[in-house]
């Protein structure tokens, strides 16, 4: 039976790639995360823990999931000095993985981005121990998500905004990504091509624009808004004008179009993931609050960290060369959001 490996898997988007995995496979599943972002499973995971194994929790009724809490850094660097760490430390025979799914990375939406920068940068040391790793003993195939925050800003302006294009970023010509965070996914990029390059592994890259799901935390915007709307709060805040807008996809086409490039991308090329739609925050509220039946007075945080202004992606690249395109519209998905904050919170 196959092992797959997810780094980062409490967090958003791990934690949805977890259940999918589960769910559509019979291979066991590894994920393990310090939760200083995520949750522990026992919050999102509809599975039963069933045993503690030397301190690995292991779920499902055919305990296949498995949850170590630690920071991947730690587990990462052990396993590139003994590929049987694992098994060695917790008498599980996980020593060759099939996927591994890197989502690990320290970011926590805008605030975080900007306002703890340094700390952000951290990712850098993450990913290099992760490199060093796959390029040392290598797994059947390797997920790297990088961000659209990897795209140069001054392409994302109130006055120059334009659909982003894979050829965008050029490392032999770079322009400027957004803040620590871009800069720690732009070389993340870079590793893995040379990872695939230099030592044949089989890795797949993806910018995913903003995603969003029912079960998202409230230190990014989606939840945050539905939140308001649920509760009909008026005056209605927004952080900034409101006008600034994003690519807003759904996590479930997110996974969607990851399954689909990880059997189609292997030499680390980079692809966008978005509705290839630009939506203003203001839009959104307009979703939410007819959802919630009122008409409040909207009040603009002017003093809050926005962002760059305008960022949405062309998926010319991605439907010419996968054959994807997202299903869920974003009225559909907004619904999803907002009737699971009207269930959480009133």
């Amino acid at each position: 039976m196959k092992v797959h490996l997810v780094s980062g898997g409490c967090g958003f988007v791990g934690r949805n790639m977890v259940k999918r995995l589960y769910n559509t496979t019979k291979d066991n599943i590894l994920f393990i995360d310090d939760l200083s972002v995520g949750t522990d499973p026992s919050e999102w995971l509809d599975q039963p823990m069933v045993e503690d194994h030397k301190g690995i929790k292991v779920y499902g009724t055919d305990a296949r999931l498995y949850f170590l809490k630690s920071d991947f850094r730690d587990v990462v660097h052990a396993l590139a000095r003994d590929p049987e760490y694992i098994k060695k430390t917790y008498g599980l025979d996980f020593v060759d993985f099939g996927d591994i799914y890197h989502y690990a990375a320290i970011v926590g939406g805008r605030a975080k981005i900007d306002g703890d920068p340094m700390m952000v940068a951290l990712d850098l040391s993450i990913d290099a121990e992760f490199f060093y790793y796959i390029t040392r003993h290598k797994p059947e195939r390797v997920l790297y998500p990088s961000s659209s925050a990897a795209y140069p800003v001054n392409l994302q302006t109130e006055s120059g905004a334009i659909a982003l294009t894979e050829s965008d970023i050029d490392f032999n010509n770079m322009g400027q990504p957004d803040m620590t965070y871009g800069w720690s996914k732009l070389t993340g990029e870079y590793l893995a091509k040379i990872a695939a390059q230099y030592y044949d592994v089989n890795i797949t890259c993806i910018r995913p624009f903003s995603g969003y799901g029912e079960d998202q935390d409230l230190t990014y915007p989606i939840p945050s808004l539905a939140k308001r709307a649920a509760l009909k709060e008026n005056p209605f805040e927004v952080w900034g004008t409101g006008h600034q807008g994003r690519d807003f996809v759904h996590i479930d086409d997110v996974i969607d179009c990851i399954q689909l490039a990880m059997n189609h991308i292997h030499d680390g090329t980079a692809i966008n993931i978005g509705m290839g739609k630009l939506t203003s925050f203001m839009d959104i509220i307009k979703v939410m609050t007819s959802f919630a039946g009122y008409n409040p007075e909207i009040k603009q945080l002017l003093d809050k960290p926005v962002g760059v202004h305008s960022r949405y992606c062309d998926m010319t690249f991605v439907e010419n060369t996968i054959g994807w395109k997202a299903k869920i519209s974003v009225e559909e998905g907004m619904k999803r959001v907002y009737d699971a904050a009207l269930q959480k919170f009133n």
